[in-house]
């Protein structure tokens, strides 16, 4: 079952890169993204090959370090995203970026040691079988760390909106994306064969000065809605309308707060030696030519820049 419209998610995040405030912007991806790299910090073994599944503008690989990351994959479907994209020093951890749709995980059966992705896998149709998919791709004693935007996300918006077009249409349409709970990813992770899941809630509220400020971020950040049900574009006396709701039920001191409620997890492939014994670093003398060898029919390469 379809939920969401990719080819609408693409062109959304092809213009979002292309704008001029792209940058500043990226405040909660960017503050997430570092959010799972800090866990990939307290992992104990080193991985060669680090895949960043829907990079964005690579709002984890900027923080990793060579520490315990060999080599670094950053995979998105947006080509405006992929020529976006930081990542960590070139002379550090050697990267290679790919276009190619992270729904469909293009990567060939026990390639990976470490998944990581931030604020793309909520915009996946078919969750269970994108799990099934990553869970295909790591190696025994591989590790996938994520985060995700799920439960009341951005509820204000999606009351003001509801409440001014009922009052106005006699109805509500659909504007704001549904989101995943936080128990059905534990159960599809455990459904893919993931052990040891570790699951964490946080919530990040961020201050507008009015509703227009926070639709205008979102189209920047490449958050709009995608959904194959949308309703179109929405009038503009519900607009103002909305705007007076939210201020109303939510605002104070011209602060319009939205909430984006993220789900963290991270889950294991089990293997022999089990997650937590550390492999020597460099064991698998993983090479840029090597990782070109592993992903099925990529769109295309992206030659890495230094940054």
């Amino acid at each position: 079952m379809k939920i969401f419209d990719r080819k609408t998610k693409l062109k959304q995040r092809n213009w979002a890169a292309a704008q001029p405030d792209f940058d500043v912007c990226q405040y909660v991806k960017d503050e997430t993204g570092y959010r799972v790299a800090d866990k990939v910090f307290d992992l104990t073994k080193f991985n060669d090959v680090v895949l960043d599944l829907g990079c964005g503008a690579g709002h984890i690989g900027q923080h990793l370090i060579k520490e315990n990351v060999g080599v670094l994959i950053q995979c998105d479907m947006s080509e405006g995203m992929i020529r976006k994209s930081k990542g960590a020093t070139e002379d550090e951890i050697p990267t290679l970026r790919v276009i190619g749709d992270e729904e469909k995980v293009p990567f060939k059966s026990q390639s990976i040691d470490l998944i990581v992705t931030s604020l793309s896998a909520h915009w996946i149709n078919d969750l269970p079988g994108w799990f099934q998919r990553c869970f295909n791709i790591l190696r025994p004693d591989g590790a996938m760390i994520g985060a995700l935007l799920a439960g009341d996300t951005l509820y204000q918006l999606r009351v003001a909106l509801q409440l001014a077009e009922n009052e106005r249409l006699g109805g509500m349409g659909t504007h704001i994306s549904p989101f995943i709970d936080a128990q059905d990813i534990g159960g599809l992770m455990n459904k893919a064969g993931f052990e040891m899941i570790t699951l964490d809630s946080d919530e990040l509220e961020i201050g507008y000065p009015n509703m227009f400020a926070l639709l205008y971020d979102l189209q920047l950040m490449a958050e709009s809605n995608s959904t194959i049900k949308r309703t179109a574009s929405l009038r503009k006396d519900i607009l103002i309308a909305a705007d007076s709701i939210y201020r109303i039920m939510y605002g104070s001191e011209n602060r319009y707060p939205a909430t984006f409620q993220i789900y963290s997890f991270i889950g294991w492939r089990p293997g022999q030696k089990g997650p937590k014994k550390a492999a020597k670093r460099g064991s698998q003398n993983v090479s840029l030519k090597d990782l070109s060898e592993v992903i099925e029919n990529p769109d295309k390469f992206v030659p890495s820049e230094k940054k």
